[in-house]
């Protein structure tokens, strides 16, 4: 009891009266009653006996609490800091966070700065996309080559890989009609451009650079060869045998996917020397062939190309783009109308013929795009619907939603015009019946949903026509115009209905002279 008056003795807990000793530990356990208690005490008497006998030898000078509390835990033995492990509080056991130097850098930051180093090509420098998803869930056959993989992203398919045999054999053709008699000469060429091509598309691709430069050659030769053949009328070889390997051919590089920037053909044009006039004729010769494959007239063939601006030429789909444009007028009322914030959509064409609009072929017209509407009558240019009418649509559609925003967008706005006016085979009936749609698919019912489908997934300005569009709705506005509507759409729409509406205006008069 007297060591208990001048000791506390704890689990884990030693405080003595000595005035230099601090609380050397914090309660942690139970009282000295219990074993733990006991075992804890006859480990610390030896020890605490040797320190009381050292201090008194050589006292210590008058110290801070904290002081002597630091300086015995600095002595304690491991089993002792094991039991007393609360003696040294939160200050023990929250060790110090090491100061970061102001030269570390995280592994995530060098990864980003690895990154911002990187150089990476300008969106302007694409030319050649990919169709994105959704477009291409509509209908994925229109934008998959059958034949000839040209470009990067569908080189090496296996349905494709037939087509690598006749490259090389246009690449011995064109060595034997060129000037050049080994392709040194021009891979050093795609060398020097291989940088620039590799910007031109959009999405990424795992070529090495000789791979690269060897794809460009092979493929760009063909083209030029083919090109050459097809103005010689070099009608023995293989691919212009069958008109159904020729369509699917020129078919295939019309592709978004399937194109090589133009720079590349006009540089091996330029070396090669196999055509005349090089560049003119060249341009010639692939409008004259897609004649036939556009559901219209040909609007720029007249066009002629300097030097200059076959610099903006990006590839084989965009040179047919941009020969074929609305007129200057229209064109006027394009840039004016696309300034417009609100822009509306018309009716089908039944409905509008029952409001007293007519439909008249524009035959005299060469331009796909000139419409017009005038006393009544909406003027549209004939449009003749194959089966490669959907692809070449869709591909030039996807080429005007993925260049630049600011791009002219007029196949789109067409495409949502005449799907406007078409909502049911009926309205494909009332087009085809006055001229202007041309079906050589046979079924009406394809047509109306062939346009219907078009405009899926597609960003629309809908500014082409937009002057057209509220002069009918301002039309049909008009009371006038919509009784008649109802008057035809309830009683000429047969002649039954007809005769029922004169019996019953009849009726009416003889009621009226019996009264009087």
């Amino acid at each position: 009891m007297a060591m208990a008056q001048g000791t506390r003795l704890r689990l884990g807990l030693c405080s003595f009266k000595h005035p230099f000793l601090w609380n050397i530990s914090p309660s942690i356990a139970s009282t000295t009653t219990t074993t733990a208690g006991a075992i804890q005490t006859c480990l610390c008497l030896p020890w605490l006996f040797r320190l009381l006998h050292s201090n008194a030898l050589n006292p210590l000078p008058q110290r801070s609490p904290a002081f002597h509390g630091v300086r015995y835990m600095q002595r304690q033995l491991p089993f002792q800091r094991l039991f007393c492990s609360e003696a040294t509080g939160d200050k023990e056991k929250m060790k110090k966070k090491p100061m970061l130097n102001e030269d570390y850098e995280d592994s995530v930051t060098i990864r980003i700065n690895e990154k911002l180093t990187g150089e990476f090509p300008v969106f302007s420098d694409h030319s050649i996309f990919k169709v994105p998803k959704e477009l291409r869930s509509v209908n994925e056959e229109a934008y998959e080559p059958k034949l000839i993989a040209i470009g990067p992203y569908h080189h090496g398919k296996d349905h494709l890989l037939s087509m690598e045999d006749h490259k090389i054999r246009y690449l011995q053709s064109l060595l034997q009609q060129s000037s050049q008699k080994n392709v040194s000469r021009y891979v050093q060429i795609i060398r020097n451009l291989e940088e620039r091509a590799r910007k031109c598309y959009a999405e990424p691709f795992s070529f090495t650079p000789d791979e690269f430069v060897e794809m460009m050659l092979i493929d760009g030769c063909f083209i030029i060869e083919f090109i050459r053949k097809l103005r010689e009328g070099d009608m023995e070889d293989l691919l212009f045998r069958s008109n159904h390997m020729f369509y699917s051919f020129m078919l295939d590089l019309l592709l978004l996917e399937n194109q090589l920037p133009f720079f590349i053909l006009r540089e091996l044009l330029v070396t090669s020397n196999v055509i005349p006039d090089q560049e003119s004729t060249f341009i010639a010769v692939i409008l004259k062939t897609y004649e036939s494959f556009l559901p219209g007239p040909l609007c720029n063939s007249s066009r002629a190309y300097t030097p200059e601006n076959m610099i903006q030429i990006k590839n084989l789909l965009g040179l047919l783009h941009d020969h074929w444009q609305p007129s200057p007028a229209r064109l006027e009322v394009y840039k004016k109308m696309r300034q417009a914030e609100e822009r509306d959509s018309t009716r089908c064409a039944t409905e509008l013929k029952d409001a007293g609009i007519k439909f008249k072929s524009a035959v005299e017209r060469n331009n796909l795009f000139d419409i017009d509407f005038v006393n009544s009558t909406i003027k549209i240019p004939k449009i003749q619907i194959t089966d490669i009418t959907e692809c070449v649509l869709r591909n030039l559609i996807a080429y005007e939603q993925l260049t630049s925003f600011t791009s002219p967008k007029y196949f789109t706005d067409y495409m949502k015009f005449i799907d406007s006016l078409i909502n049911s085979k009926k309205d494909v009936e009332l087009l085809c019946r006055q001229g202007i749609i041309d079906n050589w698919k046979g079924d009406d019912e394809a047509i109306a949903i062939l346009f219907n489908k078009l405009g899926e997934h597609v960003f629309c300005e809908s500014a082409l026509y937009a002057d057209i569009v509220n002069n009918v709705n301002e039309h049909c506005k008009k009371r006038r115009n919509w009784w008649m509507a109802e008057l035809r759409h309830n009683h000429f729409q047969s002649p039954w209905s007809l005769l029922s509406f004169l019996a019953d205006i009849m009726r009416f008069l003889l009621k009226i002279t019996q009264k009087f």
